[in-house]
């Protein structure tokens, strides 16, 4: 069986803090249910990055990403994730499951508009919503992998929609970053990129013609970036990439 590694995966300080929202709007939002609120602006920017990035947001931004690689990282059993839970099935069936249930609690409170607790009703939703995801990932986290709830995460598949759209019109082009290998030739297939990918993905078994890493699921968080042993890997914009592809051809002249 394949060994997951555990490394860091906090390089800035919003991953290495951005666990404490989660608390403060999960827990917090519980006696303050107006703290729910702001998860309209997590939506709403994790919606907005993927039109232009992909899953950025989920490997740079997210505050239940940074609960799951700095809190429960070191206490996780690390074991690989089970198929079912990314197969395609379970993401659609859990997306439309989940969001059936949100949506028909947000209408639930729609008739209090204008009331003096509408926006404590409304609030709690989200707060509430943010707890069972803080609570099944956690456990999901501790006794699977960190990043298992990642794989069908709801919000994921809403990015991974906003995504496809964005690449139909070409607003990626050029301005999303993709893992990069500087010469496939070069690496040795060690594998270690796929053993400390939050989400085990395999970059070094899928690299492009432009030497990119084009796997939707990818969440651009740049550990395998940081860890491959011979530094081949980097994060970049396909111009980049073929920029860098043409370094290696004329040093391999």
């Amino acid at each position: 069986m394949k060994k997951y590694m555990k490394t860091n995966r906090a390089y800035t300080p919003i991953r290495k803090y951005g666990w404490i929202f989660t608390v403060l709007v999960a827990l917090g939002g519980l006696w303050v249910p107006k703290l729910g609120l702001a998860v309209v602006l997590i939506m709403a920017g994790l919606t907005a990055t993927a039109f232009f990035s992909g899953r950025y947001w989920c490997g740079n931004f997210c505050p239940h990403g940074s609960l799951f690689d700095v809190i429960m990282l070191p206490i996780s059993q690390n074991r690989k994730i089970p198929k079912f839970l990314k197969s395609k099935a379970m993401i659609s069936l859990f997306f439309v499951f989940f969001m059936f249930n949100f949506m028909r609690r947000i209408i639930a409170v729609i008739p209090s508009w204008g009331s003096y607790d509408f926006l404590d009703q409304l609030g709690m939703v989200f707060s509430t919503t943010y707890l069972m995801v803080m609570i099944v990932g956690g456990l999901l986290a501790i006794t699977v992998n960190p990043r298992t709830w990642c794989q069908f995460c709801p919000m994921g598949t809403l990015q991974k929609l906003s995504y496809k759209l964005g690449t139909l019109i070409g607003a990626t082009k050029n301005r999303e970053k993709k893992v990069t290998i500087s010469d496939q030739s070069k690496c040795v297939s060690c594998g270690k990129c796929e053993k400390v990918c939050p989400l085990q993905l395999a970059p070094y078994l899928d690299f492009s013609g432009e030497n990119q890493f084009n796997n939707v699921d990818c969440i651009k968080c740049g550990v395998c970036t940081q860890n491959c042993p011979i530094n081949l890997l980097s994060l970049a914009t396909e111009e980049e990439a073929l920029t860098l592809k043409e370094k290696s051809k004329v040093r391999g002249e």
